[in-house]
């Protein structure tokens, strides 16, 4: 994961050297960046924003004194400053008024490569009770952007400087972008507080890792500018064979203006026509005429489609052993009995029942004694 990451971050990097931007006698970008802001009414963002451009016309030159002569030219008017903010990489122009007693700006400024605002940490993780965790660093939302302890560049530079303030205490400025505030943390980096780093936290670095938009700028839609690029007056023309060719442009024509109704795409009928009777066509040669194939049947998709489904929910029907849906004929009901049913009587208890036909029987023998006698 991490050789993938290190790839995309170089691959980013080389189209950032590779894209226009203002330079100065050495090739790398420069602006005046903002140190400090006394006037609370320009909307101005300390260490954020750098100055690239003044009324029109790009800002090539690091000596302070020309800036300030070209603002002092603008007492009584205004005087329109191009800003680029390491906040998504974005620029944008204001005009600010420059008063008549004391034509200045009351900002401090500082010529300083745009590259400084890529020297970010991403604060990813946060490991319970560390030194990060006790400082109050937050995971996802914190990005350290710098120290007062001096200058920190490249990947490697945090680390140095957490190696040389093992067991004091150090001081870091960390931007949180859910709330758009930039705090001084004080932490002490050690080795003994019982989990891996001096830290204890998880830093991301790179073109991914970079300051984002404020949360309270809109969100660019579909079909904006993704990266925006200030053109000035004095900035040098780029070379012909930076462009593209024009014969690219014939590659795609443009669309003409009124097209037939043959040349677009209609879909099918969900019916298909029934096919013409058969004719025998005559040969242009004047030959015998030609026998025509007999056409072949073409069933309505829709009737299959029905004649389909319905075959599958008798077959349905008859596994299920689901009752039929038509309407049948009641059963009559049950014919009527025209006996009466007998009355109801109580039956005798059957000790004396057996009790009589033990009586009866030694009587019944005698008779037939005296009968054999007689």
């Amino acid at each position: 994961m991490s050789t993938m990451f290190g790839a995309l971050n170089r691959f980013i990097s080389r189209l950032d050297s590779e894209s226009p931007s203002q330079s100065s006698r050495n090739g790398s970008p420069y602006g005046f960046q903002i140190l400090r802001n006394k006037n609370l009414e320009i909307p101005i963002e300390p260490w954020y924003d750098f100055i690239i451009g003044i009324n029109g016309r790009q800002v090539d030159n690091p000596d302070p004194n020309l800036f300030a002569t070209e603002v002092r030219n603008c007492a009584g008017s205004s005087v329109s400053l191009v800003l680029w903010n390491a906040k998504g990489q974005r620029t944008r122009t204001i005009a600010l008024p420059v008063p008549t007693p004391s034509p200045t700006l009351g900002i401090t400024l500082q010529w300083t490569p745009l590259s400084v605002s890529e020297d970010v940490w991403h604060v990813l993780d946060v490991i319970p009770n560390s030194p990060a965790d006790t400082a109050g660093l937050l995971p996802y939302g914190d990005y350290i952007v710098g120290t007062p302890e001096g200058n920190v560049h490249g990947e490697s530079g945090l680390g140095e400087l957490v190696e040389d303030y093992l067991n004091r205490s150090l001081r870091l400025y960390v931007y949180n972008h859910e709330y758009a505030v930039t705090r001084l943390v004080t932490l002490t980096p050690s080795r003994t507080w019982g989990g891996s780093g001096a830290l204890g936290c998880v830093l991301g670095f790179g073109a991914l890792h970079r300051l984002p938009v404020p949360m309270t700028e809109p969100i660019a839609g579909p079909g904006e500018t993704l990266f925006e690029t200030a053109r000035f007056s004095n900035e040098e023309r780029r070379s012909p064979s930076a462009q593209l060719p024009l014969q690219s442009a014939s590659l795609y024509p443009p669309p003409s203006s009124a097209m037939q109704p043959s040349d677009l795409l209609v879909p099918a009928s969900i019916v298909s026509p029934q096919p013409p009777p058969s004719q025998q066509a005559t040969s242009p040669t004047g030959g015998p005429p030609r026998v025509s194939k007999k056409p072949r049947a073409v069933a309505a998709s829709n009737m299959a489609f029905d004649d389909y489904f319905r075959e599958g929910e008798q077959k349905s029907k008859e596994e299920d052993f689901a009752p039929s849906t038509k309407k049948t004929a009641p059963l009559p009901p049950p014919p009527k009995s025209t006996k009466e049913p007998p009355p109801a009587t109580s039956p005798e208890p059957a000790a004396e029942t057996q009790g009589e036909e033990d009586e009866n029987k030694p009587a019944e023998t005698e008779t037939q004694t005296e009968t054999a006698d007689g």
